[in-house]
């Protein structure tokens, strides 16, 4: 168990048959601010979750929903590009080192999930948002104005970088 987790909100396992209906969590500032920091964000306003847990086939399953209100900075500029983020997740505890019976399959239906590994004893809910939030973040922030300042600063868009650009070069010069 992961003891230095900035937002932690474990859930026995064994307590998981008496929960119903749903758990609804959220990032206080001090977590907020480890988890901007871990992720390398400009900001994290508003992290919480709302989300139900179930035991099947050994696992248990969390689905739920992730909001989050953040700011990345952009990758050529640096200035901080806000994103909201409000989405659907499925996930899926097993415990470590426990081996799938023999020859059975892992059917994954329609519903697509992310398989987390957990101690058996206790599934960490808030590391499983926070990480949940990460996946669902845009890749390569940009600012309104990247393309400007990355054309300012000499660097080519991959149409002038690309070798066709160079053969078009070649032949203006001509």
């Amino acid at each position: 168990m992961n003891m230095n987790v900035e937002f932690s909100r474990p859930v026995k396992a064994d307590q998981i048959k008496r929960l119903t209906g749903d758990t609804h969590i959220v990032a206080d500032d001090a977590e907020r601010a480890a988890l901007a920091r871990r992720f390398g964000l400009s900001a994290l306003d508003r992290l919480e979750a709302d989300y139900a847990l179930t035991q099947e086939d050994g696992a248990i399953m969390a689905r739920g929903r992730v909001r989050a209100a953040l700011a990345q900075p952009c990758v050529a500029t640096g200035v901080p590009v806000p994103e909201t983020i409000d989405s659907d997740f499925l996930l899926r505890f097993v415990v470590e080192g426990e081996d799938a019976p023999e020859g059975e399959e892992l059917e994954l239906d329609a519903e697509d999930c992310d398989t987390i590994g957990y101690d058996g004893q206790v599934v960490d809910m808030g590391e499983a948002v926070a990480e949940t939030m990460a996946l669902a973040m845009t890749p390569y922030p940009r600012a309104p104005d990247a393309d400007a300042y990355l054309k300012e600063a000499g660097v080519l868009s991959e149409e002038q970088a690309s070798p066709f650009a160079a053969l078009l070069g070649l032949k203006d010069k001509k």
